[in-house]
C-alpha cells in the first residue's frame, strides 16, 4: 500500500509540473518576403556571369597570380576560416549534449560521524573483524562509472544542435562572401594601378609638349612677338604638370601598398601589364534573373542560414518551459579498505534514478530569454529581407552605371580626338599670329584634363564590370 501511495504522489507531482509548464508564450511569427522583381531593367537573359569561376572571368595572368597569392595569405580571409573552425567545434559541443555523459571516478576519503547520531550509534556496535569495532575515522575507497543523460523529449537538444549546424553553414557562406569581396577588391585596385600608370604616361607626354611650347614662347619673345608674361605663363604650366606627376606617383605607391596589404605581405613592386590601358576589353555582362541572387549571393545565403538558426533558437527557448527528464546511474566498487574494494559482490555499488524537473519560480527569466529569442528571430528576418533588397539594388545600380559609362566613354573619346586636333590647330594659328598664347595654353590644358578623364572613365568601366560580377554572386566558386 505504501508503494502504491508513493507512486500516486510521484504521478501527482509529474502532473503538477506538466500543468505548470503548459502556459507557454506564443511564438511571434511573420512570413519572410523572398519576392524579387522578375528581371533587371526589363532584361530576361537567363545566362549569368556569376557561374563563371574567377580564373575564367579574369584574363590578365598578372592579376590571376595576385588573386592566387591573396587567397593564400590574406589575414581577413584566414580569420574567417578560423570562425568556421569555431562554428564546427560548436556543432561537436551540441552533439555531445545529446549523448549520455559518462565519467570514471576514483576516490579516496576519510569520514568521522558524530557519536550521538543514528549512524554513529550504529557503527559503535559493528565489528569489522571478531573483537574489533568500527573505528571513529573510517576510510572510503571508490572506483565507479557514473552516467547522466537528459532525455530529449521536447527536441530541445536536437534543435540546439541543428542551430549550431546552421550557423556553421552560415560561417561558410560568410567566408565565401569575404572571398568574393577580396577577389573584387584585388582586381579593382589592380585596374586602378594600371590607370595610374597610363595617366603618368599621358602626363609625361604632355609635359614634353608643354616644354616644346615653352621653347617656342621663348623664341617668340626674343623675336619681339611675345612678352615675358607668355613665357612665365607657359613656365608655370610646365611646373604645374610636373607637380601632378608626383601626385600620381604617390597614388601609384598607395595602390601598390593596398594590393600588397590584401596579399598579406610587405611593400614590393606589383608586376602588371604595361600595354595600352584604353585597349583593354570589357568582359561581357550577363546578369541572369534576380531570383538567382538567392542561390548565388553568399551574403543572402548567410542571412538565410542565420534566420533558420534564429527560428531554431526560439524552439529551444520555448522548450525551457517544459519539464526535463534526466536519468543518472552509477556502477562500481566501494569499501573502507583496499583489501575489500574488489570483493564481489559485497563491495559492488550501483544506482539508477530518474527525475522530472520543471521551472516554477524562475519562469520570468525563461520568459525573458524566450522574448529575446523571438526578437532575434525577427531581427534575422528583417536582415534577410534587407540583404535581398540590397543585393538587387547593387546589381541594378551597377547595370545603370555601366550603361551610362559606355555613353560617357564614347563622348569622352570624341572630346579627346577633338582636343588633339585643336592642339595642332592652335599651334599653327599661333605661328601665323592668328591666335594668342592663351588659346594655345588653354587648349593644352583642356587636352590633358580630357585624356586623364578618359583613362579614369575606362577604369570605372572595368571596376564596374568586376563589381557586377561580385554583386551577382560571382568569384567565390
Amino acid at each position: 500500500m505504501n508503494k502504491i501511495r508513493n507512486y500516486k504522489y510521484i504521478g501527482m507531482l509529474g502532473i503538477g509540473l506538466c500543468i505548470a509548464s503548459c502556459k507557454v508564450p506564443q511564438v511571434i511569427q511573420r512570413a519572410e518576403n523572398k519576392t524579387v522583381p522578375g528581371a533587371y531593367q526589363n532584361s530576361r537573359d537567363t545566362a549569368n556571369m556569376a557561374s563563371l569561376s574567377w580564373r575564367k572571368f579574369f584574363t590578365d595572368q598578372h592579376l590571376l597570380n595576385l588573386i592566387d597569392t591573396a587567397l593564400k595569405n590574406n589575414q581577413e580571409l584566414n580569420e574567417t576560416l578560423q570562425e568556421i573552425e569555431i562554428a564546427r567545434s560548436e556543432v561537436g559541443f551540441k552533439q555531445q549534449d545529446l549523448l549520455p555523459s559518462v565519467r570514471a571516478r576514483l576516490g579516496v576519503g576519510v569520514e568521522k560521524v558524530g557519536r550521538y547520531t543514528s549512524q554513529g550509534a550504529g557503527d559503535e556496535s559493528t565489528e569489522i573483524t571478531p573483537g574489533r569495532k568500527v573505528p571513529e575515522s573510517l576510510m572510503d575507497y571508490t572506483a565507479a562509472l557514473e552516467a547522466d543523460w537528459e532525455v530529449d523529449i521536447w527536441k530541445k537538444l536536437h534543435n540546439a544542435k541543428k542551430a549550431a549546424v546552421t550557423r556553421y553553414l552560415s560561417s561558410v557562406d560568410g567566408k565565401n562572401f569575404v572571398l568574393s569581396n577580396l577577389i573584387a577588391e584585388v582586381a579593382n585596385t589592380y585596374y586602378e594601378l594600371l590607370a595610374l600608370d597610363n595617366q603618368l604616361v599621358i602626363l609625361n607626354q604632355t609635359i614634353e609638349l608643354q616644354k616644346n611650347a615653352l621653347e617656342i614662347m621663348k623664341i617668340q619673345k626674343e623675336a619681339g612677338r611675345e612678352t615675358e608674361l607668355a613665357v612665365q605663363k607657359f613656365q608655370a604650366e610646365v611646373l604645374n604638370s610636373e607637380g601632378k606627376e608626383f601626385e600620381i606617383r604617390q597614388s601609384i605607391t598607395e595602390a601598390e601598398n593596398k594590393i600588397n596589404f590584401l596579399l598579406g605581405r610587405y611593400p614590393q613592386e606589383i608586376p602588371r601589364d604595361q600595354g595600352d590601358f584604353l585597349s583593354l576589353n570589357l568582359a561581357p555582362v550577363s546578369t541572369g534573373i534576380p531570383s538567382q541572387l538567392l542561390a548565388n549571393r553568399p551574403d543572402v545565403k548567410q542571412a538565410e542560414m542565420e534566420l533558420v538558426a534564429a527560428k531554431l533558437d526560439v524552439k529551444v527557448a520555448r522548450a525551457e518551459f517544459y519539464p526535463s527528464f534526466n536519468i543518472s546511474a552509477a556502477l562500481g566498487f566501494q569499501a573502507f579498505t583496499p583489501h575489500y574494494l574488489v570483493k564481489f559482490p559485497e563491495s559492488v555499488l550501483y544506482s539508477l534514478a530518474g527525475d522530472l524537473a520543471g521551472p516554477l519560480i524562475n519562469r520570468n527569466a525563461i520568459k525573458a530569454e524566450f522574448r529575446n529569442a523571438n526578437s532575434r528571430q525577427l531581427q534575422a528576418m528583417y536582415d534577410y529581407e534587407k540583404t535581398i533588397l540590397n543585393a538587387y539594388m547593387e546589381v541594378s545600380n551597377q547595370l545603370s552605371r555601366i550603361h551610362n559609362l559606355e555613353k560617357s566613354y564614347a563622348l569622352k573619346s570624341n572630346e579627346v580626338d577633338a582636343l588633339n586636333r585643336s592642339i595642332d590647330i592652335s599651334n599653327d594659328l599661333f605661328k601665323s599670329a592668328r591666335a594668342d598664347y592663351f588659346e594655345v595654353l588653354m587648349t593644352q590644358r583642356d587636352a590633358l584634363a580630357s585624356k586623364l578623364e578618359l583613362i579614369e572613365t575606362k577604369k570605372e568601366q572595368l571596376t564596374t564590370v568586376t563589381s557586377i560580377y561580385r554583386n551577382l554572386g560571382g568569384g567565390w566558386k
